[in-house]
């Protein structure tokens, strides 16, 4: 039976309401969660993180305090990282509703098109996520905390500066991550070719190494292949999955 407009704009309505007040229940727990959010928000800066015990124990953070200058800046941090920890604990349920929506009007091959992008770009950014959490922002906040420009400027960071970095660190590698979904997208659209990929590694790779010394601000040549070296990686399986596109 075929709906209307009016049918498809109500429909429309109840998906997205269910998305706001799964993605409210969701913040609202993390805000509730204070302690434990911000106890993972702070993990990565902590002396005993697991990447620091790769470092010489006179280079470690003996002690990590940060400053706040803003009077109502704490509570807005704390609403602000709660709504985005909630939706990022929602947002399987958000896709899996707007895919509900819209899949009764794809064919059986664009549903499992939708399927793919949906499943690999979750998994691929939260991939990007995860390497920055772990890896990338640990030795960049090592560094960037620890540089002095003079003995008479002492380092204090601020609480909205750290996790701010964080949070922009994590949003570009993710999206960073999503190299293969876009070139499979692009591929489909006959837009690019897995010749014209081949062609150019080489010059791919000085463009990962350089967007890697961006992005890693640390200056050491391990921290730069730890990020380098998956990009180059995501590029080949961008290829292979080109040449796989029908």
């Amino acid at each position: 039976m075929a709906h209307s407009f009016w049918d498809h704009l109500d429909e429309l309505r109840s998906v997205l309401i269910r998305c706001v007040v799964a993605w409210g229940i969701c913040a609202v727990a993390m805000f509730c969660l204070r302690d434990y959010l911000f106890a993972f928000l702070f993990w990565p800066a902590q002396p005993d993180f697991i990447t620091y015990r790769l470092l010489p124990l006179t280079s470690r953070i003996s002690a990590l305090t940060f400053i706040n200058i803003d009077l109502a800046a704490p509570f807005t941090i704390h609403l602000e990282v709660a709504a985005l920890a909630g939706l990022v604990l929602a947002f399987p349920f958000l896709l899996w509703q707007l895919y509900g929506f819209v899949a009764p009007a794809l064919y059986p091959k664009e549903k499992r098109a939708a399927r793919w992008i949906i499943g690999g770009g979750t998994l691929l950014f939260l991939a990007g996520i995860a390497l920055n959490y772990l890896v990338i922002f640990p030795f960049a906040f090592h560094f960037l905390s620890t540089y002095q420009v003079s003995p008479l400027v002492v380092n204090q960071i601020s609480l909205r500066s750290y996790v701010s970095t964080l949070l922009i660190l994590s949003l570009v590698m993710g999206v960073l991550f999503e190299m293969p979904m876009v070139a499979w997208a692009l591929a489909k659209a006959g837009l690019l070719h897995a010749d014209l990929l081949r062609t150019y590694r080489r010059h791919a790779f000085v463009g990962l190494l350089i967007l890697a010394a961006i992005i890693t601000p640390t200056g050491d040549a391990v921290t730069l292949l730890l990020v380098t070296v998956p990009l180059y990686v995501l590029y080949e399986i961008s290829i292979f999955i080109i040449r796989k596109t029908p």
